[in-house]
């Protein structure tokens, strides 16, 4: 488990001074300790409508988003508190608590609406406070919502004409559920004499006003981007906290018995609400966002800004997954290492030995570089860590073939040193000296071989000593005048043969482990192409589920139009709805032929890699890929 943040405060995350936007290195580096995925919760809102108040509730506390009580709005720019998430132990909250829209001392409005975008942007639930009443004059204050498709991009593809349109009909797939909080609520909810909930409430001021007028078209527009952008919408009303001016400008110092209990109620029901229906905060596809992607994503997004250009999910997006990847290659490659280092020890016994530990190892690094990337156009990175793993793997078996080589003849010279003090000596110049060094060296032989895991150089090691002892050996029988000519060359045949049978152990060894290392770069191309399959069909099974949320939000849409008596919207809807009709179909019948594609190209590109005989591997690759081929 991650360990947790403890934020003693807020802390600001973008800064805006002189309307100018910066992102606060300092709050990056908080989030860049955050690898659990985030709920980001932001607030917006006209300044001096109490936003803080109600993030400090969410976060536990009375204290910590400054608080004013005066006409001056008092936050600036974003500020940020991350705090463990009260519901999800697994996850971060984050508060993203704005300065307040519309502050008489700007200068500029266009600030005030790159704030609302970057709310929306960052945010996996957006809440919007306000005063009083949702009437026509609290619409028009929000019409931030309508400047949305002017600020925010879903793709990175040149604006055409009409492209605004088709590109915002994406930003349900990536925007923040939308919750607005109406302050100091003095109304009945009731709608032509009946009760009706806060939700009903927000559901008929989001109606639309029959009439084709440009001043009617106007007052809709905020209701149609509200309803259309943000996949939920939910209310929240409160009652005034309480009556006393002067309790109610030190709100945050006084105790819950001073406040009003209706009120303290709503603010406990909206903050049980968050805590337990806010989602996590994901991109598209299903995307997560963890506490370093959303630094990455604000500065991407801030930078844009002060570029003059508009912030762009796809381009973000591309951005944080080079980044994300190569962190996630590099994660990958460690957990090989030490995975490795933990289990193996030198020398093994056989290659084998040492070729089945990588294999699990390299399993559960190409697992975790699955788990923590994304969007690996080409699989880039994906063959990048076939690499090195492979050139890890190739050096450990050379170190495991200099600790055998080692362990061996540091085992032989120990054995045999009474043989060579002998030979030094003479003991073997003698009549019987050959039957007498014959002996010696097989009780050597035989001691050598009881010495339990001496690894793959073992026989390699012995050989070489053999051949050592050869001269000396022919020595000591050429010179021994208890045998006759005849015994001579009779043992020396016996040595040749010998030495024949060692060379073919030896070669049938080194044929072997050939053999063992083909099988293993087979394993890693196959393991490699199992969890590419695996992951592609999941980030498939994210698409068409986006892609059903999205068709299902535009068809509640449409129904309502049509139960609202407004057909000509409802049926310019239908080209939306029919293209994503078609790309569901697509997407659920035409899955397995792209994906063997995929697989066939990354299978040879593979193989490539791993630089093994074309013959074998290629076969495997056609018989993998030949597995996700319909049938």
């Amino acid at each position: 488990m991650a360990p947790r943040l403890n934020m003693m405060a807020p802390i600001c995350l973008v800064e805006n001074i002189n309307e100018q936007l910066s992102v606060n290195q300092e709050a990056l580096q908080i989030l860049d300790q955050i690898s659990q995925p985030l709920v980001v919760v932001a607030i917006v809102g006209l300044y001096r409508t109490g936003k803080s108040y109600l993030m400090n509730q969410l976060a536990g506390q009375n204290h910590g988003f400054p608080l004013g009580s005066t006409v001056q709005s008092k936050t600036k720019g974003i500020w940020m508190w991350c705090v463990p998430h009260p519901c999800k132990p697994d996850h971060m909250l984050v508060l993203l608590d704005t300065e307040g829209l519309g502050d008489v001392e700007k200068g500029d409005s266009k600030n005030d609406s790159w704030i609302f975008a970057l709310a929306v942007l960052l945010s996996s639930m957006l809440v919007y406070n306000s005063l009083g009443t949702i009437n026509h004059q609290a619409l028009e204050q929000l019409h931030y919502v309508t400047e949305l498709t002017e600020l925010i991009r879903a793709k990175s593809s040149p604006p055409s004409v009409g492209d605004e349109v088709e590109d915002s009909t994406e930003f349900v797939s990536f925007f923040p559920d939308f919750i607005w909080t109406v302050r100091d609520f003095t109304l009945e909810l009731k709608l032509n004499g009946h009760p009706i909930t806060e939700d009903q409430y927000l559901e008929n001021a989001l109606k639309l006003i029959p009439g084709r007028n440009p001043k009617v078209q106007l007052s809709n527009l905020p209701r149609e981007c509200i309803r259309y952008y943000f996949p939920k919408q939910k209310c929240f009303v409160f009652d005034r906290p309480t009556n006393n001016k002067e309790l109610l400008a030190n709100i945050e110092n006084i105790a819950e018995y001073q406040l009003d209990p209706k009120f303290l109620e709503q603010t406990k029901k909206f903050c049980s609400y968050i805590s337990t229906q806010a989602r996590t905060k994901t991109l598209r596809e299903g995307i997560m966002v963890t506490g370093k992607r959303l630094g990455t994503l604000v500065v991407t997004y801030v930078d844009a800004i002060n570029s003059g250009a508009v912030p762009c999910l796809e381009n973000a997006v591309t951005t944080l997954a080079q980044i994300e990847n190569s962190a996630a290659m590099q994660k990958a490659a460690e957990h090989y290492s030490q995975q490795m280092a933990q289990r193996v020890s030198f020398p093994t016994d056989t290659l084998q030995e040492l070729l089945d530990q990588h294999a699990a190892c390299e399993r559960e690094a190409i697992a975790v570089f699955m788990v923590n990337s994304f969007k690996d156009e080409n699989q880039e990175f994906q063959k990048n860590l076939v690499k090195i793993i492979k050139d890890k793997k190739d050096v450990l078996v050379l170190q495991n073939e200099e600790a055998s080589a080692k362990f061996c003849r540091d085992k032989l010279e120990q054995l045999s040193m009474a043989l060579m003090e002998s030979i030094s000596a003479g003991t073997f110049s003698v009549p019987g000296g050959h039957k007498l060094y014959m002996e010696t060296k097989t009780r050597i032989e035989q001691n050598y071989w009881q010495v339990p895991r001496k690894g793959v150089k073992a026989n390699e090691v012995f050989q070489s000593f053999l051949q050592s002892q050869a001269p000396i050996e022919k020595s000591i029988l050429q010179a021994d005048k208890a045998l006759t000519d005849g015994e001579k060359a009779m043992a020396a045949e016996r040595a040749r043969k010998k030495a024949a049978e060692k060379e073919q152990e030896l070669m049938r060894q080194k044929l072997q482990e050939q053999q063992q290392q083909m099988e293993a770069q087979t394993r890693s191309l196959e393991e490699n192409i199992l969890q590419l399959k695996q992951k592609m069909e999941r980030d498939r099974e994210n698409l068409l589920r986006e892609h059903t949320m999205m068709l299902e939000h535009k068809l509640k849409l449409q129904e309502d139009m049509l139960n609202d008596g407004f057909r000509k919207q409802a049926d310019e809807m239908n080209a939306e709805i029919n293209q994503l009709k078609a790309k569901i179909t697509a997407t659920e019948t035409d899955d397995t032929p792209w994906i063997a594609k995929t697989i066939d190209r990354i299978g040879t590109e593979i193989t490539s890699i791993l630089s093994a005989p074309a013959k074998l591997l290629g076969n495997v690759v056609r018989g993998v890929g030949s597995l996700f081929k319909r049938k």
